[in-house]
C-alpha cells in the first residue's frame, strides 16, 4: 500500500523540499497535495485516500492547532505530524493531546523528518490492523468494514484510548488480535518512546509471579544469587501488557492491585518501595465474572482494569473482513518468502469465508503462509489450502486435477522418501564406534534421500522432513548437497 501525504503549509519552498527527500528516501508517495491555508485543506481531506498530514501551525485564516482537531474529529485514523517555526513547549503538549503524532521544529532537519516519519508509518500500520481486530459495527441495511465510514468509530476507540493513561481491559477469544490492539494504543500515544513489555501470565511458575513482576533482590531467596530487575521496572514510563489475564494467581491479583492504586511495588528481599510510572493493558479469553463468583478473581481488581474495555469479537462473526486480512497476509508473506502471488482464486476464497476459524485470525494467518510453502503459483489455488480445512467446509478436490492437492503430493512423496530410505540400511563398522561421525552421515544421507523425495525443494522438503528451514539450509551448505540435482 503506498503512503499518501497531505502537505499543509504556506511557504511553497518548504513544500517542494519536504516532497522531494520523502521521495529521494524512499518513501512511497500516492500524492502530495499542497494547501495554502487551513480552510482549503477540509476539502481535500478523505479518510480513504489520505494516510499523513505534515501539518504547519502558523496559516493564514486558521491556525493548524485548529487544524487539527477538526482533522482528528473528521478522521481519527489519519496520522499528523506539526511543524512551525516557533516552537514552544505549551503549542507542543496542546498538540500531542489533540492527536498529533509528533512536533518538528522548522527549519525542518530532514534526518529527523526521516526518523517520525518511520515511527509514525509502524503506528499507522498497527491502526490498521487493528482496525481488522477491533469491534464491527453494523446498521440496519449493510454491513460495516475497514473503508466504511462507520469503520473510523474504530479508529476513534483507539485515537481516545492513546490521549487518556487509564487501564485497559481487552477481551476475545485466542487468536483475535489482542496484543495488537494493545500495541496500537501504547505506539499512538504519549508513551510511544517507552518500551512495550509483553508478559504471558500463563507461562509463568506461581512461585515465581512476584520475582517476574517487580524483581528481587541478591538472596532474597535461595537461587537468587544477584539482583534482578522486574516487568514493572523494565516497562517504566511505557506499557506493561499483561496477556492471559485470567490464569493470575490471587495473591498476585491483590499485588497488582496495589500498584495500580498507589502507583508503588516493592521487589522481592527489599525494604523500600518503588514508585512506577506504567500504563497498564491486560487481556483475557475468559469469563472474569464467572471467576468473581466463583472466588478466582478479584472484583475490585476486575473494576480497576475495566475502566474502557474492548471486545474483540470472533472471526467467524466477521467473516465480511476476510477478504482483506487475506490481503494484509499475502503482503506480509509476499515479503517474508520472495514470492509474487498476487491473488487468490474465488473458490478458495469461498472455501476461507466459509470456513468457521475456531483460532481466529491467528489460524488464518497460518493458514495463508502453509500456501505459500506450497505454492510456485502467483495465485491462492482451492489445492493449495490445508486438506483439514477442505473437509471441515465439505470440498473435496478430485483425484487428478491441473494443480494436484499439494498435501497429498507431499504425503506421497513422504513415502517414497521413507521406502527409498528404507532400502538403504545403515552398517555401522564396530572398528569405527564414533558416534559424532555416524551421526553426521546419518544426516547427510537424511537429507539427501528427504530432497530427492521433494524434488529438490527447499520449502517442500522443510516441511516433509520437519526441519526449521535455517537448519536444512545450513547442513546442505555442510555437507556440500547441491539441491538441484535432485530436481526431476
Amino acid at each position: 500500500m503506498s503512503l499518501k501525504i497531505l502537505i499543509i503549509d504556506d511557504d511553497q519552498g518548504l513544500r517542494l523540499g519536504i516532497r522531494s527527500h520523502l521521495k529521494e528516501t524512499g518513501a512511497e508517495i500516492h500524492e502530495a497535495f499542497d494547501g495554502v491555508n487551513g480552510i482549503e485543506v477540509f476539502e481535500r481531506l478523505n479518510p480513504e485516500t489520505v494516510d499523513f498530514v505534515l501539518l504547519d501551525v502558523d496559516m493564514p485564516r486558521k491556525n493548524g492547532l485548529e487544524v487539527l482537531k477538526t482533522i482528528k474529529a473528521q478522521s481519527p485514523g489519519t496520522t499528523v505530524i506539526m511543524m512551525t517555526a516557533y516552537a514552544t513547549i505549551e503549542n507542543a503538549v496542546f498538540a500531542v493531546k489533540n492527536g498529533a503524532f509528533s512536533y518538528l521544529s522548522k527549519p525542518i532537519n530532514y534526518q529527523d523528518l526521516k526518523e517520525v516519519m518511520e515511527k509514525a508509518a509502524d503506528a499507522h500500520d498497527l491502526v490498521q490492523m487493528a482496525a481488522h481486530a477491533a469491534p464491527i459495527f453494523y446498521d440496519s441495511d449493510q454491513k460495516i468494514v475497514g473503508k466504511n465510514e462507520k469503520m473510523q468509530s474504530v479508529f476513534a476507540v483507539i485515537s481516545r484510548l492513546s490521549k487518556v493513561d487509564t487501564p485497559v481491559l481487552i477481551r476475545g477469544e485466542s487468536g483475535t488480535g489482542k496484543e495488537l490492539v494493545a500495541k496500537a494504543i501504547h505506539y499512538n500515544s504519549p508513551r510511544r518512546e517507552g518500551k512495550f513489555v509483553a508478559v504471558n501470565c500463563s507461562a509463568i511458575p506461581e512461585s515465581l509471579f512476584e520475582s517476574e513482576f517487580f524483581g528481587h533482590e541478591k538472596g532474597a531467596f535461595t537461587g537468587a544469587d544477584q539482583r534482578k530487575i522486574g516487568r514493572f521496572q523494565f516497562a517504566e514510563g511505557g506499557t506493561l501488557f499483561l496477556d492471559e489475564l485470567g490464569d493470575l494467581p490471587l495473591h498476585m491479583q491483590v499485588k497488582l492491585l496495589r500498584v495500580l492504586q498507589e502507583k508503588i511495588f516493592t521487589p522481592v528481599g527489599a525494604n523500600q518501595d518503588i514508585e512506577t510510572d506504567v500504563r497498564i493493558i491486560a487481556a483475557t479469553n475468559r469469563d472474569l465474572e464467572k471467576m468473581i463468583t466463583q472466588n478466582q478473581f478479584r472484583d475490585d481488581l476486575y473494576y480497576r482494569l475495566n475502566v474502557m474495555p474492548i471486545v474483540l469479537p470472533p472471526l467467524r462473526e466477521r467473516r465480511e473482513d476476510i477478504e482483506r486480512l487475506i490481503h494484509l497476509f499475502v503482503k506480509k508473506f509476499n515479503k517474508t518468502h520472495k514470492k509474487e502471488v498476487r491473488k487468490i482464486s474465488p473458490e478458495a476464497l469461498m472455501c476461507l469465508t466459509s470456513y468457521d476459524w475456531p483460532g481466529n485470525i491467528r489460524e488464518l494467518e497460518n493458514v495463508i503462509e502453509h500456501t505459500f510453502i506450497l505454492n510456485d503459483e502467483h495465485e491462492i489455488l482451492l489445492s493449495h489450502l490445508p486438506e483439514k480445512l477442505l473437509k471441515a467446509v465439505n470440498v473435496h478436490l478430485p483425484q487428478k486435477t491441473k494443480h494436484q492437492n499439494a498435501e497429498s503430493l507431499i504425503d506421497k512423496q513422504a513415502e517414497e522418501s521413507v521406502e527409498l530410505f528404507e532400502d538403504k540400511k545403515i552398517e555401522i563398522p564396530i572398528d569405527s564406534l564414533d558416534f559424532q561421525k555416524q551421526k553426521e552421515e546419518f544426516e547427510r544421507r537424511f537429507i539427501i534421500e528427504a530432497l530427492k523425495a521433494n524434488g529438490g525443494k527447499i520449502n517442500q522438503t522443510a516441511l516433509q522432513a520437519n526441519i526449521p528451514k535455517k537448519t536444512l539450509l545450513r547442513k546442505i551448505e555442510k555437507y556440500g548437497i547441491d539441491p538441484k540435482s535432485f530436481t526431476p
